[in-house]
C-alpha cells in the first residue's frame, strides 16, 4: 500500500498528528466528559496509576512484564514514544498496531466532536484511545504511567486499584511548583482512599508529604525505605543483578536494563506486583523482571564494531544515574547530547561533563530544543571543549570515525534518543 493511501486509511490517527504534541492542559474536566460520553471506559479494566519524575516508565513496564508473566492480561500505557506513536500503548506485551489505536482514536475524538464540543489535546486523546483499547480487549489490568504531576493529569480520571509514586525530582517546576514538596503534592493525587500506595521514598522531604497525602485521603501507605532492602547490586552493560527483601519474602533478581537506578524502579514494580497479587510466586515474579522491555534506556546498540548507549537522561535526576553507571562500569565514553532549551541543561552538565572523555552538543528534533551553541555555552562552567555537530547522524559519523572513540554515549532528550534508535536500527552505521 502507498504511503498517502495508508495515511487516508488512518484518518483518526493523521488528526492525531495535527495536534500539538507538547500542548498540555491540567485539569480532568475535558478528559472526564469524554470518557462518560464514551460509557467509562476507564472504570472497565482495574487500573494502576504509576507517577513520579524519574523512573516511573521503567517501574510501569516491569510490572506490565510481570503481570505478563503471571498470565494476568494486561495493558500498559506510557508517553512519550520514542519512534511510533503506537508505542505508547502495549496490550499482552505487544505495541497496539497502527489500525487497532485508530480505530479507538476515532472513538474518542467522536466522543469529544459530540455538542458540545469538548477540545482535546494530545495526550487527552491518546489516553482516552488507550482507555478505549484495554476496555475493547476486556483486559484484567492497565498499567497506567501519568503523564505530568498526578493530580490533574488525564490518566487521574481512572479509578486505581494500586498507585506507585517513583523518585521525586525537580521538573516541570512551572507547572508543579519549586519544591520537592510541592511536586509530591502533586504526584499524591493519585491516592486513592483504602487502596495501596507504594512510594519509593526520595527525598526525604517528598516522602514526608506523602506521608501527609496519604493520611489526609486514607490510602494505604506503603514506603520503599521501610518494607524493602535492597542488596547486592551488580551493574553492567548488559543489566544490573541485586538482591532484594520484601515483607513477602527474598528474591535474587536480574533486570536487563543497566543502573543501579532499575534495581530501585524494578523493586517498585515488585512491591506493587506482591500488593495486586499476593499469590504471585518468586519464579514468576524473577521472569517477569528479567523480560522488561523499556528501550531508550541505557539501550545498547554496536555500530562498526563499537558500542553505542541511549539513554534518555532529560533532567539533572536522569543525569546523575547516567553518571553513576559510569562510575560504577568505569566505562570511558563519549557524549553525543541534545536537550530542549527550557531544561537545567547547567544541572545535566554539571554531572556529566567530567564523567566523559569528549562531549558533542548537537541539535534535537524539536522546535524547543537548544541550539548545539547554545548548548556548548551552557557546559561552558564545566568544561571549554565542547564540540558542536549539525546533526546527530553527523556527530556519530565523526566519532565512529576516531579509532580512539570506544564507547558513544547518545543521551538528553528523548527526541534526540528516538531519532538515535532509528538510526542505528536502519542499519546505516
Amino acid at each position: 500500500m502507498s504511503a498517502p493511501a495508508r495515511r487516508n486509511a488512518l484518518p483518526a490517527l493523521e488528526r492525531l498528528a495535527r495536534l500539538p504534541m507538547r500542548g498540555m492542559r491540567l485539569g480532568l474536566a475535558a478528559i472526564d466528559e469524554v470518557c462518560a460520553r464514551l460509557g467509562r471506559p476507564e472504570r472497565a479494566v482495574p487500573s494502576v496509576l504509576v507517577a513520579g519524575t524519574n523512573g516511573k516508565g521503567s517501574t510501569a513496564a516491569t510490572l506490565s512484564a510481570i503481570a505478563e508473566e503471571a498470565g494476568i492480561a494486561s495493558g500498559l500505557y506510557t508517553s512519550p514514544h520514542l519512534e511510533s506513536v503506537t508505542e505508547r500503548v502495549r496490550i499482552r506485551a505487544a505495541d497496539v498496531s497502527p489500525e487497532d489505536l485508530d480505530a479507538a482514536l476515532a472513538e474518542a475524538f467522536a466522543a469529544a466532536d459530540r455538542e458540545p464540543a469538548v477540545p482535546v489535546t494530545y495526550f487527552e486523546a491518546m489516553t482516552a484511545a488507550a482507555f478505549v483499547a484495554f476496555a475493547r480487549r476486556r483486559l484484567e489490568l492497565a498499567i497506567l504511567e501519568v503523564g505530568l504531576g498526578g493530580r490533574l493529569d488525564a490518566t487521574n480520571v481512572a479509578p486505581a486499584s494500586l498507585s506507585v509514586v517513583t523518585s521525586i525530582g525537580l521538573d516541570h517546576v512551572e507547572e508543579l511548583g519549586p519544591t520537592a514538596s510541592d511536586i509530591a503534592r502533586e504526584k499524591a493525587g493519585v491516592f486513592r482512599a483504602g487502596r495501596p500506595a507504594v512510594v519509593d521514598g526520595r527525598p526525604p522531604d517528598a516522602l514526608r508529604t506523602l506521608r501527609e497525602a496519604a493520611a489526609k485521603t486514607g490510602a494505604d501507605l506503603h514506603e520503599m525505605p521501610a518494607e524493602t532492602c535492597v542488596s547486592g547490586v551488580e551493574v553492567a552493560l548488559s543489566g544490573t543483578r541485586f538482591r532484594l527483601r520484601t515483607p513477602r519474602r527474598e528474591y535474587t533478581l536480574e533486570t536487563p536494563l543497566p543502573g543501579e537506578h532499575q534495581a530501585a524502579n524494578a523493586a517498585l514494580a515488585v512491591r506493587a506486583a506482591e500488593l495486586l497479587r499476593p499469590d504471585l510466586d518468586a519464579e514468576t515474579i524473577a521472569r517477569g523482571v528479567a523480560a522488561v522491555r523499556w528501550p531508550g534506556r541505557l539501550e545498547r546498540f554496536s555500530a562498526r564494531g563499537r558500542t553505542v548507549l541511549i539513554d534518555g537522561c532529560h533532567n539533572p535526576d536522569g543525569a546523575s544515574a547516567l553518571g553513576l553507571f559510569l562510575a560504577e562500569t568505569g566505562v570511558e565514553a563519549d557524549l553525543v547530547f541534545a536537550a530542549m532549551a527550557d531544561k537545567d541543561v547547567e544541572g545535566m552538565a554539571g554531572v556529566l561533563a567530567p564523567m566523559v572523555r569528549r562531549v558533542v552538543a548537537v541539535p534535537a528534533a524539536s522546535d524547543r530544543a537548544a541550539s548545539p551553541e547554545d548548548l556548548r555555552r551552557r557546559f561552558a562552567r564545566f568544561r571549554d571543549d565542547v564540540e558542536e555537530a549539525p546533526s546527530l547522524s553527523a556527530a556519530l559519523e565523526q566519532l565512529l570515525s576516531d579509532e580512539t572513540s570506544e564507547t558513544i554515549i547518545v543521551a538528553g532528550s528523548l527526541y534526540l534518543v528516538g531519532e538515535a534508535r532509528s538510526l542505528l536500527l536502519s542499519g546505516r552505521f
